[in-house]
């Protein structure tokens, strides 16, 4: 029984997961509602309130999902062509695929209430791993731990944005090729070697 009540709740949760989603393109996170969420997953109030405290919630507990994968993706980075165990950076391939798979949600979201919650999930998200990435390969301790975390994290945010907003055409293997370049030319004093560093590409053949 504890088996079946358990699938029956995670069946709910996938439902109400995919209602947000859906709704998020259809009319945008700020002017969603808990009734819309249930309606389109045809859960019952009470049921929604059994697993989740309102919208915001179900949109944070959705960075649950993101967060496993880009720990398997981090676990999987020594195996990858290019790719280093000595590598700050082991999340940010796997994070950008993510973000174009669901580019048109992150749009909805920039700069209402929804993108304050996803910039904030991503930021715990990222912090806590490059954290821990940090905790093997740092070798110089003349600048903070926590400032070199932010500093990554405040760096990938931004190429983020940017890749929406400028150049939304460029592949994810491309934008995070600079990313990762450009990060790891500064991070190389204090990790000791080139390791995971990639050349960037042309941004489609313009500059900026």
């Amino acid at each position: 029984m504890p088996r079946g009540i358990d699938r029956r709740a995670a069946r709910t949760r996938r439902a109400l997961h995919q209602a947000l989603l859906t709704l998020m393109l259809r009319k945008g996170y700020e002017t969603l509602s808990v009734q819309d969420i249930i309606d389109e997953a045809d859960v019952g109030r009470s049921t929604f309130y059994a697993h989740y405290t309102g919208k915001e919630d179900l949109l944070r507990s959705g960075f649950q999902m993101l967060r496993q994968e880009l720990k398997e993706a981090q676990s999987a980075a020594p195996a990858t062509a290019g790719a280093s165990h000595d590598d700050p950076l082991g999340f940010s391939t796997a994070m950008f695929e993510h973000a174009a798979r669901y580019a048109d949600h992150y749009r909805t979201m920039i700069g209402g209430r929804g993108g304050a919650v996803t910039d904030n999930e991503i930021r715990l998200i990222l912090s806590e791993m490059v954290r821990q990435e940090l905790s093997s390969t740092l070798r110089d301790d003349a600048i903070p731990r926590d400032f070199v975390v932010q500093f990554i994290v405040g760096a990938f945010l931004t190429a983020l944005n940017w890749w929406f907003e400028r150049k939304p055409g460029l592949l994810p293997s491309e934008v995070d090729a600079m990313f990762r370049s450009l990060v790891l030319d500064g991070l190389s004093p204090l990790i000791g070697d080139d390791s995971g560093r990639t050349d960037p590409p042309a941004a489609n053949g313009h500059a900026e």
